[in-house]
């Protein structure tokens, strides 16, 4: 069986702290008196202030949307703004029928954030869950994509829900305009990573970009001489023992690293996979320490042609969760599981170069060709176990944090 690993970071706890990127707040209000409407105001401004607080900048609320004109000037200035996430504050319960106005102008999915009554009082003060739970309802008999988030402003727990239901929107809506590239195709007999370019699009809305595997030895063939001697220093920086390699081995290792890193560049592509076997070792190297590198660096590639693996990747660099990479499940029993990297897990997974278990460049303990990462993942440190698949004309996928 083989997975995908992240490495978790501080934003997979809801620390959205790092992100300055526009967001799209819509706050839902009434063309007549309802509910506290002093409540309401005390809420808006506490929600606004969090979102902002959490470091992203609030695109539309300003004013309240009402009805059909005032939610498309609304939209109009979103739109125009950049915004890639929307995220709708119903403060009071309002005109549940511009759900589906909403849906027939904004085709990414919709943040619904249910803010509680005002407390003390006993009185409904806002039915604000009320209009979200039917906002959602409405979204979901329409198949509109939609998060639904609850709580107060105030409370770690709730802004961790908006922050991740903010990644989720934001992912979702970036796989609309995402592109993959494949390198040759899938590697000999797994016949499962075949991947259907119309099965992709339809299903999580990416493009698929097939590329040659010869065009792209050719391609690291002829990476200028100058360039790749820099990129050779850079590894010799980097401080990796050598074990049974030489160091002109680090220069047609280089001459994959870079030609993936252009090939990324030049077509616009956010995961990459390639066709790592049989080929590649008889013709240049195992590329694996190129994709050490390239993951480490926060580029989604994945090994063996596996298209839906380099697709998790991209999704969990998206989600936050940190680098992944392609594993083996070898065994495992009640309370434990025993994985195994071929030798292209990103470096920041690994012990610190030079120390005990640190990485180190040797040859595949198989085919013994140059060259992997022979590194020990480090132990103690947070993950997700994830795989993403298709079958019967369907995507799915199932994910374990650890």
């Amino acid at each position: 069986m083989q997975t995908r690993e992240f490495q978790k970071s501080e934003l997979s706890q809801g620390d959205a702290s790092k992100t300055s990127s526009p967001v799209g707040v819509l706050i839902l209000g009434r063309k007549r008196p309802g509910f506290d409407q002093d409540w309401n105001r005390t809420i808006c401004g506490r929600t606004v202030a969090t979102i902002e607080q959490m470091g992203f900048r609030c695109i539309g609320a300003d004013r309240p949307v009402v009805d059909d004109a005032t939610l498309a000037v609304a939209l109009k200035e979103i739109g125009s703004r950049a915004c890639d996430v929307l995220v709708m504050l119903q403060p009071s319960m309002g005109n549940g029928q511009l759900s589906l106005t909403l849906a027939q102008q904004w085709p990414g999915p919709i943040v619904l954030w249910a803010t509680p009554e005002r407390p003390g009082d006993g009185k409904v003060s806002s039915c604000s869950l009320v209009g979200q739970h039917l906002w959602a309802s409405n979204l979901r008999q329409a198949r509109h994509p939609f998060e639904l988030v609850y709580g107060d402003p105030d409370s770690d727990s709730v802004r961790g829900d908006l922050a991740r239901a903010i990644r989720l929107a934001r992912t979702t809506s970036k796989l609309q305009q995402a592109k993959i590239g494949m390198i040759g195709g899938h590697a000999p007999g797994y016949m499962d990573f075949a991947a259907d370019p119309f099965l992709l699009r339809q299903s999580i809305g990416i493009q698929l970009h097939a590329l040659s595997l010869l065009q792209f030895v050719d391609r690291a063939r002829a990476i200028e001489e100058q360039r790749l001697n820099g990129d050779v220093r850079e590894v010799k920086k980097m401080g990796l023992p050598l074990l049974d390699i030489e160091e002109p081995d680090l220069a047609i290792q280089s001459r994959s690293y870079l030609a993936m890193r252009d090939l990324m560049q030049e077509e616009s592509l956010q995961a990459l996979s390639i066709q790592c076997w049989p080929e590649l070792p008889e013709v240049l190297q195992w590329p694996y320490l190129a994709i050490s590198r390239l993951t480490t660096e926060g580029r989604a590639v994945s090994m063996e042609g596996d298209v839906d693996g380099a697709i998790a990747e991209w999704m969990g660099i998206s989600l936050d969760l940190g680098p992944g990479f392609l594993t083996d499940w070898l065994e495992h029993d009640d309370s434990s599981i025993f994985l195994w990297h071929p030798g292209m897990a990103p470096l920041s997974m690994c012990y610190a170069a030079g120390e005990t278990n640190g990485p180190v460049l040797a040859r595949h303990f198989n085919i013994t060709r140059p060259l992997v990462v022979d590194a020990p993942l480090q132990t103690d440190q947070a993950a997700t176990v994830m795989r993403l698949w298709h079958c019967d004309g369907q995507y799915f996928m199932t994910a374990v944090e650890g």
